[in-house]
């Protein structure tokens, strides 16, 4: 089954849910429509035949059984009885009589097919009983019957007695045939009930097509917009709340492209700003790094008035020139102008490298195997692990540990293989609040000391070193064997890559 398809049939789908509801209004009117006719039809077919069979049974009664003597043989009950049976009614007729007080003798038409045994005793009692005769109630003996069972062929029994001390009379009809009519008519109303579930299933499919279209053109149209085609405009016809929608859906579009437009060119003036900002900064900072330089190599023979100023204009300088180096780096990679310059890179020789650099030796502990080669940017993976390593030392405190190991090695290639490369130190971890904003830009822990030897920009500019390589970095705190925090933990994630062989 395709996706199309299946989605098409999720249940969640507004078009199988108009289908459901449609099906089940046609199948409840349609089952509530057959149930009552059937039982409408039911009702007349039994009482019409029944009718018939009992009123004729009553006319026989009255014609040949109250001809009787009154102490009849069993032959002339035998006969009488047959006589009854014989007409276009089509039951059978069993009738009793007595040869002497308390002696009855029985007289059937067919013994084989209708006996006294086939006569509920409640109707026996009922047809028996003599009643008082007034006004309302001129007949001592009333024709009573009941619907019986006998196998699976229903019947009808019937019963009564002849005034005056005649035989009593019980007829025994077949309703096999209309149970046949019935079962016809149940068949008929059972496919009628399908055809009207069917049709309102080809209803509900038009329906909600009709309905679901521009719906469909709308969820189209709103994933475009997400996915920035900020162009993207509904064609709109009739006068319907869908055309409604779909003209709010195009004044929504249009603002926000408006929106968006301003913001982007917002953002490029500021992007530009900055780049030209920092451009124009390098050439007086460069003239002034010079001069701090020559002051610095001079600091020892100047009055010791001026020195501390001296050491601050230094300090302030190189700070000043590793923020506008850091707003160059900032401004490259949201002009998206930032470029891999890809080697192979021995990590535990590029990690020693760093460290020794900037004269951390002594405070880093190194883990890392020799022979470990990863095809990166050396430059750039070096300004990621400075600032991994320079925040630990800065935040943290020593002993830094650097470990390095790989993970997800597939057989015969290293190109399957991820660097993990973690920075844990022992200080007092970070807090959970500042946890979600280490790698934002500018971002100060405390709000209460805005300055600081950094610019706040070094783990941002990590984090988008380690994205350009396809990697990522993650921060966390460690925590010792009771539980509590014991450091902070910064793990960089990057693709080992393909190594070049030698």
């Amino acid at each position: 089954m395709s996706k199309g398809i299946i989605t098409a049939l999720r249940f969640t789908s507004l078009r199988l849910r108009l289908v459901v509801v449609f099906a089940l209004v046609a199948l409840t009117a349609a089952v509530s429509a057959s149930g009552i006719a059937y039982w409408l039809n039911r009702e007349a077919v039994l009482k019409r035949t029944q009718d018939a069979a009992l009123n004729d049974f009553r006319q026989e009664m009255q014609n040949r059984a109250a001809t009787l003597p009154l102490r009849p043989t069993q032959e002339e009950l035998r006969r009488t009885a047959e006589q009854m049976a014989g007409g276009s009614a089509g039951y059978s007729v069993l009738l009793i009589g007595e040869r002497a007080a308390g002696k009855p003798i029985v007289g059937a038409s067919d013994p084989d097919r209708f006996t006294l045994a086939d006569v509920p005793l409640s109707l026996r009692t009922a047809a028996s009983t003599e009643r008082a005769v007034t006004d309302a109630n001129p007949y001592r003996y009333h024709l009573v019957w009941q619907r019986t069972q006998r196998g699976s062929t229903p019947y009808l029994v019937g019963g009564t007695k002849i005034d005056g001390g005649g035989p009593t009379g019980y007829m025994f009809k077949s309703l096999a045939a209309e149970k046949a009519d019935l079962n016809s008519l149940s068949w008929s109303l059972g496919i009628a009930t399908g055809l009207a579930v069917i049709g309102s299933v080809l209803l509900a499919q038009v329906a909600a097509t009709t309905v679901l279209r521009p719906v469909h053109r709308l969820g189209e149209a709103a994933r475009q917009l997400g996915e920035g085609k900020l162009d993207t405009r509904l064609r709109v016809s009739g006068a319907d709340e869908l055309a409604d929608l779909s003209r709010t859906f195009n004044s929504a579009a249009e603002s926000l492209q408006k929106k968006v437009a301003d913001m982007s060119a917002r953002e490029e003036a500021s992007r530009r700003f900055v780049a030209d900002m920092s451009h124009e900064l390098r050439t007086p900072l460069t003239a002034l790094t010079a001069v701090t330089e020559v002051l610095e190599d001079e600091q020892d023979g100047l009055d010791p008035m001026i020195a501390p100023a001296v050491a601050l204009v230094v300090s302030e300088t190189r700070r000043l020139n590793d923020l506008v180096e850091n707003l160059m780096e900032v401004t490259r990679f949201d002009a998206g102008t930032a470029r891999l310059v890809l080697d192979d890179v021995d990590i535990a020789d590029q990690i020693t490298a760093c460290i020794d650099a900037r004269a951390w030796l002594d405070a880093v502990d190194l883990d890392a195997e020799r022979g470990i080669v990863a095809r990166l940017d050396p430059r750039r993976l070096d300004v990621i692990l400075a600032n991994l390593i320079g925040n630990a030392l800065k935040h943290g405190g020593s002993p830094v540990r650097v470990s390095v190991r790989t993970e997800g090695t597939e057989a015969g290639s290293d190109s399957g293989e991820e660097l993990v490369i973690s920075v844990r130190d022992h200080g007092p971890g970070i807090p959970v609040e500042v946890l979600p904003h280490v790698f934002d830009r500018f971002y100060k822990a405390s709000a209460s000391r805005p300055r600081s030897d950094g610019s706040g920009l070094g783990l941002s500019i990590a984090m988008e070193n380690a994205l350009i390589h396809g990697g990522s970095i993650t921060a966390a705190n460690s925590t010792d064997a009771e539980g509590r925090v014991d450091g902070a933990v910064f793990v960089l994630r990057l693709p080992r890559g393909e190594v070049e062989e030698s």
